[in-house]
């Protein structure tokens, strides 16, 4: 069980957190976009912290879960907690995979892929523009004012 409140955002809130964002967050986040490959901004990041879903701030994933897997978007083997992320059957493009969303929020945040490496074999393949990044000795964001919880080992 997670230690966040995974209640989504009521309609004022969401219309609050959807202002602040950019027209490509905007794209990705809701209407299931993706980025370029090999331009997002956390694509090289190697700092030690918390990557957050940049519409809600519900935790995602941590950076010591994060693996370089040449595809050109973060990648990551494992959720901060399997309960933070919803997984969803994907039939667009031609193509079946299962897209992952935040939890709280349902914003688009990437697809799941099952050539990780151990111990999960899973690749959690993001789009930058779907994340903020906490660095490990801040707090985590809590846009939605629920009582933030400190952040954890990365």
């Amino acid at each position: 069980m997670s230690r966040f409140d995974l209640s989504p955002p009521t309609p004022a809130q969401r219309d609050t957190l959807v202002a602040g964002l950019s027209p490509d967050e905007r794209r990705v986040l809701l209407q299931h976009g993706t980025e370029a490959p090999f331009c997002g901004v956390f694509l090289d990041n190697k700092r030690e912290g918390t990557y957050c879903c940049r519409l809600c701030g519900l935790p995602l994933f941590r950076s010591s879960t994060k693996f370089d897997s040449g595809t050109g978007w973060p990648s990551f083997f494992a959720p901060y907690d399997e309960a933070h992320v919803g997984r969803i059957r994907d039939t667009s493009h031609g193509m079946i995979r299962t897209e992952i969303v935040c939890a709280r929020c349902g914003s688009h945040l990437g697809h799941v892929f099952p050539d990780g490496p151990p111990p999960t074999h899973e690749r959690h393949c993001l789009n930058s523009v779907s994340l903020a990044f906490t660095d490990a000795d801040q707090a985590l964001p809590d846009p939605l004012q629920r009582g933030g919880v400190e952040a954890g080992p990365a």
